[in-house]
């Protein structure tokens, strides 16, 4: 009898020590994991911070100047090579058919087919509108003006949206007065949305083409 008590008392002992090696991870006690704000629980990872994984080989754009090309991308057309717009807006950097002339471009339908000469056109329209804005941003880089820290590539991005003159004008006006695409999008958002990345490699060229 003391045998069976000892037996069944020795299995219990094993089947306990057993289960509590199955118990399930509790994920909330994990403070590397998770953490708890206001608005709810976040999860800590991916960080926006480029040197927290240094070991990971994928691109980072952060502010650099491939980021600040795809950013205006998805705004302009979602990143859409082949995208024409009711206005007749064109490729992924929706660019008009008389702007196109500007930077060498006179067949629309190579355009919209070539994603290489798209990706030309933009930074050739960024080098001419930089060789006219030269002043501007001299003069205002580092300002806040109508709310708004001014800086290059913001600059840079309202002149795409709206053309160098209207970048002017919102200068002259101190903000106050500012160029409204057909949907209703400002180059103050743009100067504001597209601020302080990189483009000092932008060489101004009033002469760029795609070429």
């Amino acid at each position: 009898m003391i045998k069976k008590w000892s037996f069944y008392t020795i299995l219990t002992l094993i089947i306990a020590f057993l289960s509590s090696g199955f118990k399930p991870f509790d994920l909330d006690s994990s403070e590397w994991f998770l953490t708890n704000e206001n608005d709810g629980t976040h999860y800590l990872y991916p960080s926006q911070k480029q040197n927290d994984y240094p070991n990971l080989n994928v691109p980072f754009t952060g502010k650099f100047f491939i980021g600040y090309k795809e950013a205006i991308a998805f705004k302009e057309s979602q990143g859409k090579y082949r995208k024409v717009n009711s206005l007749g807006y064109m490729g992924k950097y929706q660019f008009g058919a008389e702007t196109l002339k500007t930077v060498g471009v006179n067949d629309s339908n190579q355009f919209l087919n070539s994603p290489r000469m798209q990706e030309k056109a933009f930074v050739a329209l960024l080098a001419k509108n930089k060789s006219e804005l030269q002043d501007v941003i001299q003069k205002y880089e580092g300002q806040v003006i109508s709310g708004i820290l001014v800086t290059e590539s913001g600059i840079l991005a309202a002149a795409h949206l709206g053309g160098v003159g209207s970048v002017k004008k919102f200068f002259k006006h101190e903000g106050k007065r500012y160029f409204k695409d057909a949907y209703g999008t400002s180059i103050r958002s743009y100067m504001r949305d597209f601020g302080g990345y990189e483009t000092s490699g932008i060489i101004a060229d009033s002469d760029a083409t795609v070429q």
